[in-house]
């Protein structure tokens, strides 16, 4: 497994060794000790997947109680994935970092607690997978606004409306939203 690091230190990217001939191909997409040699000892307690259409912006989340650490891939389709800092006391506070994501690609991102995270579906639809260092506690779920021009992050919107939850366009501002100390 490759470790790529990203312009928010504590963000990773992960790209992982793919064994591949006519037949298709192989890789790990996740191996503690594999993670742990490359500085992330991690221990997961839940798995998700998601669909989605093109189009689907899901996110800004974060729990400010009960914070998740994710990492996250897309096994169909690809994904503009997004993590932006906040952590008040951090020198990044607020900043973002966005990458694409593929079933091409097989990168997987590290998205540690203290983040606020989300994703935009670029292709016909993706299928999306994260496995969790927390539980889902919906009482702590917060959203950031995905297009708080503070933030601003750089949608590759194409002419693309976004489509997105409710609790999603409710999302606060960076100014107004609950953040890490």
């Amino acid at each position: 497994m490759k470790r790529i690091e990203t312009t928010l230190p504590e963000v990773v990217l992960l790209e992982p060794k793919v064994f591949g001939d006519a037949r298709g191909f192989f890789y790990e997409s996740w191996n503690k000790k594999m993670l742990a040699d490359v500085g992330l000892d991690l221990e997961f307690v839940q798995d998700n997947h998601s669909r989605s259409s093109r189009g689907v912006l899901r996110g800004l989340h974060y729990q400010i109680q009960q914070p998740q650490g994710k990492l996250v891939r897309a096994v169909v389709g690809e994904v503009f994935d997004v993590a932006v800092d906040m952590r008040r006391s951090s020198p990044n506070f607020g900043k973002w970092v966005g990458f694409v994501l593929s079933a091409e690609n097989k990168r997987l991102a590290w998205i540690p607690p203290g983040f606020a995270h989300g994703f935009l579906v670029l292709s016909e639809f993706a299928e999306f997978l994260y496995k969790t260092t927390g539980y889902y506690a919906p009482a702590h779920e917060r959203s950031l606004l995905w297009n708080d021009p503070t933030v601003g992050i750089e949608w590759p919107l194409d002419g693309l409306t976004p489509q997105l939850a409710a609790k999603d366009l409710a999302g606060k501002f960076l100014r107004d939203a609950d953040s890490f100390s």
